[in-house]
């Protein structure tokens, strides 16, 4: 016995198969892990510099599967961890806990932390904390320069270099200047250590060394300690090239058409 199917019911049939094999695929598909945090900053208003600010992001698994997290990063700053399980199932609440230690930062500060899972929508979420830093009264040290180039310097002779320290704080800044063999004065005195310079003010240091090194390039760094809690070690650059007798002797013959 035949059974005749018309063009028209295979077509339909074909249709409804295909239907259903999508309606299948598209159902799969949406089965995965999504991570949803309640909040994704947080704001922790004025706090005094030195506190250290801690607090909790909860974040919801929203997906049909578990959710893996990977890693937890943070920018400079501030510290984040897990503290709950890295596999959140469907429904379930995780939390990243956050420490920021303000010690060091002053003014408008924003740190952020970035969290990595297996949702393939947002496999990256960057979290944010901030904080404006109330900084107590303090020294706060600048320097005029912070390289000296000293252009050609003679084998054997002594060098000559001033820089300019200021105190843009508040309080009294004391500095101490260090060199394996460098001689320090001011005015044409031998500044004895540590300087006091006074809020507002500032201070010429007048360096003299001779260097140890010959012929060639000539590179010296001089460091300046102070009190300033921010900025305790701060480093002069001094640069040059040091030539022999000789050297500067040729140089001046093959130039001397043009000096004149």
């Amino acid at each position: 016995m035949r059974i005749w199917i018309s063009g028209k019911k295979i077509v339909c049939f074909l249709c409804f198969a295909s239907l259903l094999f999508y309606a299948g695929s598209l159902s799969s598909a949406e089965k995965q892990p999504r991570i949803k945090f309640k909040q994704e900053s947080w704001d922790f208003g004025k706090v005094k510099q030195g506190q250290a600010l801690t607090y909790e992001f909860v974040f919801q698994n929203v997906g049909d599967e578990v959710l893996t997290i990977q890693k937890v990063t943070t920018s400079c700053g501030c510290t984040a961890a897990l503290i709950s399980e890295k596999k959140i199932g469907p429904g379930k609440e995780g939390k990243i806990g956050v420490t920021f230690n303000t010690q060091g930062y002053g003014g408008r500060v924003e740190e952020t932390i970035t969290v990595e899972s297996d949702d393939p929508a947002q496999p990256q979420k960057q979290l944010m904390v901030r904080a404006d830093i109330e900084v107590p009264p303090q020294p706060k040290i600048d320097l005029d320069r912070y390289s000296i180039d000293l252009g050609l310097v003679l084998e054997g002779e002594e060098i000559q270099a001033k820089v300019n320290i200021i105190n843009r704080g508040e309080l009294e800044l004391k500095v101490e200047c260090s060199h394996r063999n460098a001689f320090f004065s001011s005015a044409g005195k031998a500044i004895a250590f540590p300087l006091k310079i006074a809020s507002g003010k500032d201070a010429e240091v007048e360096i003299k060394l001779v260097p140890q090194q010959k012929r060639g390039l000539l590179r010296e760094y001089v460091l300046i300690n102070s009190n300033d809690p921010l900025r305790s070690t701060l480093s002069l650059y001094l640069s040059g090239y040091i030539v022999s007798r000789e050297q500067l002797k040729a140089l001046f013959a093959k130039y001397k058409n043009i000096l004149d």
